[in-house]
């Protein structure tokens, strides 16, 4: 790695390193409060209460094979060459209670899951009995021969070895995904307290802008940083409202601007760099108190980051992204992802990394922290990340060649092909082992 002597002049002093604006940000988020959800719904999202198991699991001794439940005693010198003949009394399928107990030389014939009858303490399954034997002689199941001894409660499944009554079964804060869901329903969850998922207004500014599915006109193009960002909103865990686009004149934006003043979190972009209109920042400064910062970081320099006032003494975070697409995805990964996870009740909210062998060099110009888009893999135990072509702010197809985001610091004018950067992972996929 090479490092930078002297600044470039994209930097100056008053840059916010990329930590401090983080924590500036994430410290005006806390966890939203509680709702009932059925239990189906609640993918993805943080519990909001202990959950105590109001049953046993499973409810009674039950059969983990298909088999012959019997006495262990009466197995007593059993060898496959004389196997012990035993007078079948009945059969339990799984949901069935037994009306009759295993007695001195008896069995009863056993599904899996079914409840063990009284007096048996071990199942034989039944490929350790001549069932097939007798079958294919067309002889009745009137009598079973067991051909080898078992251990005692051999294939018995006690009542609560999964969950106890009254057991606490899952944890306050515990994320749930499908496994949560499964073990709720199994105790006979039909719904379940969650922290709520946010509420994410989406808006963007611009003449220039096109809604998808105008006409294509001289000069103008399409709105990709509304849909983009809602549906990183949504992939995280928030419920994103796309409010449109708002024109640079002072009455669409602070028109629009009020649209949103009933979500948890504002989003827009564009407006917030040096040299944008003036009149987003007007606006905002109107509704509330912003502030318009310059980030040590490429992409996403420039960035808004307030409150705005809403009803009833209401104080909305606002976060203003830049408005280059790969910018405001970038801005959105670094800031607006972990002030949702916070909102949802989550306290892991970084990516996980790993260190990668770069393939092809990534410079820094500037004295900022680079997050170049590669592509990673992994070959022989080693990850690789290939930066995926060219970086500019405005490429974004480039997000959707990359799994990761490789960091060169602020202090390191090149990394060469060879050394070892460390890449955020931004998607996991097939291709990619741990």
């Amino acid at each position: 790695m090479t490092k930078i002597h002297g600044h470039q002049e994209h930097y100056h002093a008053d840059m916010l390193s990329v930590e401090d604006a983080l924590e500036r940000i994430i410290a005006r988020f806390k966890p939203l409060e509680a709702e009932k959800k059925q239990v189906l719904e609640t993918l993805g999202q943080v519990l909001a209460e202990d959950v105590t198991a109001p049953i046993k699991i499973p409810p009674t001794d039950n059969s983990a094979m298909d088999g012959y439940a019997v006495r262990n005693i009466d197995l007593d010198g059993v060898t496959k060459e004389k196997p012990i003949i035993l007078q079948v009394i009945g059969t339990v399928a799984a949901g069935e209670v037994p009306e009759t107990a295993v007695v001195p030389g008896t069995a009863i014939r056993i599904m899996t899951g079914a409840t063990i009858p009284p007096g048996c303490d071990t199942v034989v399954p039944f490929e350790l009995t001549d069932e097939v034997e007798r079958k294919a002689l067309g002889n009745n199941l009137d009598e079973i021969g067991i051909q080898t001894k078992e251990k005692i409660n051999s294939n018995v499944r006690p009542a609560g070895e999964d969950v106890e009554l009254g057991e606490l079964v899952l944890k306050k804060g515990t994320v749930v995904r499908p496994s949560e869901i499964g073990v709720l329903a199994s105790l006979g969850f039909t719904a379940v307290n969650v922290i709520r998922r946010p509420d994410v207004s989406i808006l963007a500014t611009g003449n220039e802008l096109l809604a998808p599915g105008e006409s294509q006109q001289p000069g103008k193009i399409f709105d990709s940083n509304s849909f983009g960002l809602a549906a990183a909103v949504q992939k995280h865990g928030g419920i994103p409202h796309v409010i449109g686009i708002a024109r640079d004149n002072l009455a669409d934006v602070r028109a629009k601007l009020k649209e949103c003043l009933n979500a948890d979190l504002i989003l827009t972009s564009a407006g917030v760099s040096k040299g944008d209109y003036d009149v987003v920042k007007d606006v905002l400064a109107e509704l509330g108190e912003m502030n318009f910062w310059s980030v040590r970081m490429r992409p996403a320099k420039p960035l808004a980051w307030g409150m705005l006032r809403g009803g009833h003494g209401r104080r909305i975070p606002h976060l203003g992204l830049p408005g280059n697409p790969v910018s405001a995805m970038v801005a959105f990964e670094e800031f607006a992802r972990p002030a949702i996870l916070k909102m949802l009740g989550k306290v892991r909210l970084a990516r996980p990394t790993v260190e990668a062998v770069i393939q092809t060099p990534i410079f820094n110009y500037d004295s900022r922290r680079v997050f170049a888009r590669v592509v990673v893999t992994k070959h022989d135990g080693v990850f690789h990340a290939t930066p995926v072509g060219p970086q500019g702010s405005n490429i974004l197809t480039s997000m959707t060649r990359a799994n990761g985001l490789a960091i060169c610091p602020e202090d390191v004018a090149q990394i060469r092909p060879g050394e070892i950067v460390k890449v955020k992972m931004i998607d996991w996929n097939e291709e990619v082992g741990f």
